[in-house]
């Protein structure tokens, strides 16, 4: 069986997909995979032993790329193509099913949306995959024997993003709570530059952002004993690694994008939602936040 799976670009609506990725597996332990993805992306879907090919998406002028992707598609017979960006492109694939969730926002969870296309409930929750060589450079990175709180300072617009001495003060609370701090970010400059003021205040603690494969970010994450990180594929996908996740929400929408995993919460600011600003939110609501989720855990038998 071939099963085509088109999904985001973005990392953060990439990792939201993998929770129905994982229940077709289930339904189809033979299939083989193909996952369409956004470069920033493939990584999360190439340790999955199911997924044989991965074909990152390159965005061109006058969208091109979606004629590039049917000229690598049409080739192959599709038992299911699954087609998560609404493009369409599979109506003109051989393909005997199709399921294509139409594009732009709505109100509501994504999660829900994409479980939706196949009436799955409840909804299949987020997951990651790693090669046995990214767990072992993880326990390298990370090794046993401390309590590493996971931070996630940067966001791919500011206006996500809380303030930077903020994020270092949370993490001076938690060292004193027996925490040690590591921070993530993702590829890139601009990544660099958004985390380079938390870099400067924390100087204790490990610095494990760039340009990781996912697999291996989340490997490091599934080490860490909580994340408290603004709305990002970062904060997904800790979610997903099954960590205690707390997400920092302003200007974007929980309703929507909140963390979805075993053991997640998130703290938006005050009034209409999506509309605040992240200077709202204090150190004290993220710290007493991020202790109850961790008490939580524990009641439900986490550890």
């Amino acid at each position: 069986m071939n099963i085509l799976f088109i999904t985001a670009n973005r990392l953060g609506d990439a990792v939201i997909s993998t929770g129905l990725l994982n229940a077709l597996i289930a339904r189809y332990p033979t299939a083989r995979v193909t996952v369409v993805c956004g470069p920033v992306a493939a990584s999360l879907f190439e340790p999955c032993p199911h997924v044989e090919r991965v074909i990152p998406l390159v965005k061109q002028r006058h969208d091109r790329h979606w004629l590039a992707l049917w000229r690598a598609c049409i080739g192959t017979r599709w038992d299911l193509a699954v087609d998560l960006r609404g493009s369409g492109v599979s109506l003109f694939l051989r393909a005997k099913r199709r399921r294509i969730l139409r594009g732009g926002r709505r109100p509501g969870r994504r999660l829900g949306h994409i479980a939706g296309l196949f009436g799955i409930a409840p909804w299949p929750l987020p997951v990651t995959w790693s090669t046995a060589e990214q767990r072992r450079r993880a326990v390298a990175l990370l090794p046993a024997g401390s309590r590493y709180l996971a931070l996630a300072p940067t966001a791919n617009w500011d206006g996500k993003i809380w303030p930077p001495e903020r994020f270092a003060a949370l993490a001076q609370d938690l060292t004193r709570e027996g925490f040690v701090p590591v921070l993530f970010y993702g590829p890139g400059e601009d990544e660099r530059r958004r985390a380079g003021r938390v870099i400067a205040l924390l100087p204790m603690a490990h610095d494990l952002g760039g340009g990781r494969p996912v697999g291996e970010v989340a490997a490091l994450l599934g080490r860490c004993a909580l994340f408290v990180g603004n709305d990002s594929g970062l904060m997904h996908l800790a979610a997903a690694s099954g960590i205690p996740t707390l997400g920092l929400f302003g200007p974007s929408k929980p309703s929507e994008y909140a963390p979805s995993g075993r053991c997640a919460a998130f703290v938006q600011t005050s009034g209409a939602e999506g509309e605040g600003a992240m200077e709202d939110i204090s150190v004290a609501e993220v710290r007493d936040a991020a202790l109850a989720l961790l008490a939580c855990q524990v009641s439900a038998g986490g550890g």
